[in-house]
């Protein structure tokens, strides 16, 4: 099994992202090929660790996918690793409000048997590191911390005293970090500003992040404690064989990435079609390399079923505007029999040649009012697409594009609602059905989910609403209305693989 640890804090802000980006970067470059993932249901940080390792970033999220799917999903994104690093969410032991540890780092540290090395910031404090150390090292018997990394420390001198400190505590300390200017990302109103929107200066940063901890982190003893990790058992997640009922031919090679240049993953390669194997794919580069605006034309003729019919063809927003995805939904997509091919609303004018279906997920379409706006052919051939009847599944950034306008600003006009920014965050995990039968969900599918936004749609919910939600609060929310299912919510489809299945069968009707 693939050497694992889990990067873990007392609290959001001590700096596991700095840490676990670069640990990844480090290790990367050190020869190692890195699984990274992340703990809870953020996009952004997955971009970065992306970045940094040249692999896509995963989540493991609890609460969404329910404990069962961790390890299987962690194995699945592992699959031919030396390591994994797995960054932790909020602080180690927070979980979804009200359901005690479930979806915590501590909660998928235990359910991955791994060594958690916890970050600690030590801008403000001496000796009073080994009681705080103490504490979450000891508070659950089952939650094994391996060691400390010191954060933010201020001189040769804090360093000592810090170390003094934790000499007694029993857990050693395996790095510390001066404070470093040059390796901070910038953030606005939904945390770090992505990747896609600053890759030039995102890979000075990764560069940066991966020498400083180099030179202060005991690489050979954090490695030695990720092998230290117990074996999992079980299975590996496999797209393939994640649907039920007779499995879709297992002819298609399901894990490949989507073909195109503009994929939402930001560390994705060239342009690859959903088929090659791994050898045949073009290698990632700096001129293309998640640039946005890349032909999705390869040349190549469309892939066929096993039966000889066309596979269809589904459009998966990418670019800097809509860079939210997580990697399985591709996958699965092109399990259930689809071609996934990616394009940038910013840049493209034309949807993908022979588009069947659409996948608007999420991202900052509120930053891009204007560039959005001002594609006008593009608007019309996704307002053309959904007036056909065809699939179109858009999820928060998706549903301000299909709207009539976002701030004033013409939208692709789908939907008969408008959008604003806000001044309110709303933020956390939600509980869901389907109340009404759409190209995703027939009604009474249940689903777990997360709202992140600081925006608003009036009305929020059409004649047939897409949810409802009953937690924390009960409402309706989001449209559903020929072939477009559209909502704020976000959701994991390898909780309910049937999504995808569903989704491409319509494509094929």
């Amino acid at each position: 099994m693939v050497a694992r640890l889990v990067v873990a804090a007392p609290s959001s802000g001590s700096g596991k992202t700095t840490v676990a980006t670069g640990l990844m970067a480090a290790f990367t470059a050190a020869g190692l090929a890195v699984s990274p993932h992340k703990v809870g249901p953020d996009y952004i940080d997955p971009g970065y660790h992306s970045l940094a390792t040249g692999r896509p970033g995963r989540n493991l999220d609890a609460y969404m996918c329910g404990p069962e799917l961790v390890a299987p999903l962690f194995a699945h994104g592992a699959a031919g690793c030396d390591l994994a690093v797995v960054e932790g969410v909020m602080g180690l032991y927070d979980g979804a409000s009200g359901h005690g540890e479930l979806a915590s780092t501590a909660h998928v540290a235990k359910l991955l048997r791994a060594p958690v090395v916890l970050v600690v910031d030590a801008s403000s404090q001496s000796r009073s590191v080994a009681a705080l150390v103490h504490g979450f090292a000891s508070w659950d018997p089952e939650v094994r911390v391996g060691g400390v990394i010191l954060n933010k420390v201020g001189s040769e001198r804090h360093e000592e005293l810090l170390r003094e400190a934790l000499d007694s505590s029993g857990v050693p300390v395996l790095g510390a970090l001066r404070r470093a200017p040059q390796v901070r990302a910038p953030s606005r109103h939904l945390g770090l500003v992505p990747v896609a929107e600053r890759r030039a200066e995102a890979l000075a940063s990764v560069a940066a992040l991966a020498s400083q901890v180099r030179e202060g982190c005991d690489l050979e003893a954090l490695l030695a404690l990720a092998r230290g990790a117990a074996p999992l058992s079980g299975a590996a997640w496999d797209p393939c064989g994640a649907f039920p009922g007779p499995a879709p031919s297992r002819l298609h090679r399901c894990a490949a990435p989507p073909r195109g240049g503009s994929a939402p993953d930001p560390g994705s390669g060239g342009p690859v079609r959903v088929g090659q194997s791994a050898a045949d794919r073009p290698a990632a580069s700096s001129s293309n390399a998640g640039r946005a605006g890349i032909s999705t034309s390869d040349g190549q003729e469309p892939l066929d079923e096993p039966d000889g019919r066309e596979r269809p063809v589904v459009a998966m927003a990418g670019g800097a505007a809509f860079s939210f995805a997580y990697a399985e939904h591709a996958e699965l997509l092109a399990a259930a029999g689809a071609e996934v091919v990616t394009f940038d609303p910013l840049h493209d004018e034309e949807l993908p040649p022979g588009t069947r279906g659409l996948v608007i997920g999420g991202g900052f379409p509120e930053v891009y009012t204007p560039e959005l706006s001002a594609n006008e052919p593009l608007r019309k051939a996704v307002a053309e697409l959904a007036a056909s009847g065809a699939p179109v599944a858009a999820e928060c950034a998706g549903l301000l594009y299909l709207a009539r306008e976002l701030d004033g600003k013409p939208m692709c006009g789908v939907l008969d609602a408008t959008a604003r920014m806000s001044e309110r965050l709303t933020l956390g995990y939600r509980e869901a059905v389907a109340v009404s039968d759409s190209v995703l969900a027939g009604v009474g599918t249940r689903m777990r989910g997360h709202e992140f936004h600081r925006t608003v749609v009036e009305p929020g919910a059409g004649a047939a609403p897409a949810w409802g939600l009953h937690a924390p609060e009960r409402r309706v929310e989001g449209f559903v209305q020929q072939g477009v299912h559209a909502s704020y919510l976000h959701t994991h489809w390898a909780a309910e693989p049937g999504i995808a299945r569903r989704f491409v069968e319509r494509c094929k009707a």
